[in-house]
């Protein structure tokens, strides 16, 4: 079976690691346990059947709370997606499924690096994100 599409470049588009002082570094140090990965995926439609797909993960704390510190990275991905590709949820699935599958642990280190240069050391995904389960989710 031939490969649906071809990566012809990534990069990491946007990086942001935002804490605004020392006693929220250390509050945050304290529960940066409880921050939690959200994850978005854009696609935008290029000349010649390429395709710029944006990851976007934020690592961030959901409960309300004056101290916080804001982690986020926006990975860029240019496909050439192969000519006999033409229904529209193979394309779709290609660009929410397989190409993050494809970037991930790329992107996983780029996340984590972001972190440990943050001064949080400790930090580690123990899932890893299940691409495949994800989408198969959003039509439930």
């Amino acid at each position: 079976m031939t490969e649906k599409f071809k990566i012809l470049g990534k990069f990491i588009k946007d990086l942001s690691s935002e804490t605004p002082d020392v006693e929220t570094y250390l509050f945050v140090k304290d529960r940066i346990g409880k921050y939690q990965l959200s994850i978005d995926i854009t696609s935008q439609p290029m000349k010649n059947k390429m395709i710029e797909v944006d990851t976007t993960f934020k690592f961030e704390d959901k409960e309300q709370s004056k101290k916080k510190s804001h982690f986020e990275i926006i990975y860029s991905t240019i496909i050439k997606v192969n000519e006999e590709v033409t229904d529209k949820k193979e394309l779709e699935k290609i660009i929410l499924c397989d190409v993050p599958i494809k970037i991930y642990p790329a992107l996983e280190k780029a996340l984590l690096d972001l972190l440990h240069n943050s001064g949080y050391r400790g930090i580690k995904f123990e899932k890893k994100v299940d691409f495949e389960t994800l989408y198969k989710q959003r039509f439930n």
